[in-house]
């Protein structure tokens, strides 16, 4: 192999960001920021969504997270509603314009990944689904 595994990773993923950071340009957004809108979108409706869960589901920091969330927010995409409960927790809610670019969001994901897993076997994405967990489960130990 002419790179380690740690580089093949990174490089893809590089190229996975500026994929995406391309098909949602005109929509305003950025990759990650439209990946975070699409989670939102699909959890919102089923309980409120907190920042933590942002953070849980693609293990990202605190301040991480917090500057997505601000941008989605400054940029009129979601609002932040506190819970009557407790003022703490501020419910990440979908305005009208995320639901107007749910549908921009949902084909340019589902495009990324008919260009990442071309041409490859059934077989071929379990095997890979598989080594990449392991390999997670590695950097978790």
């Amino acid at each position: 192999m002419e790179r380690d595994c740690g580089a093949w990773i990174n490089m893809l993923a590089h190229k996975v960001k500026k994929r995406m950071n391309a098909i949602f340009a005109d929509a305003g957004v950025t990759g990650v920021q439209s990946m975070v809108l699409h989670y939102i979108l699909l959890h919102y409706e089923q309980g409120p969504v907190f920042q933590r869960d942002i953070e849980e589901a693609f293990e990202l920091s605190r301040s991480t997270a917090t500057g997505i969330l601000q941008l989605l927010e400054k940029n009129g995409i979601i609002r932040r509603e506190n819970m009557p409960e407790d003022g703490r927790l501020k419910n990440l809610i979908p305005t009208d314009k995320a639901k107007e670019l749910d549908a921009s969001i949902h084909s340019g994901i589902q495009k990324i990944e008919e260009v990442l897993t071309e041409d490859l076997s059934v077989g071929q994405l379990q095997l890979f689904a598989e080594i990449m967990h392991k390999m997670s489960d590695n950097l978790d130990k």
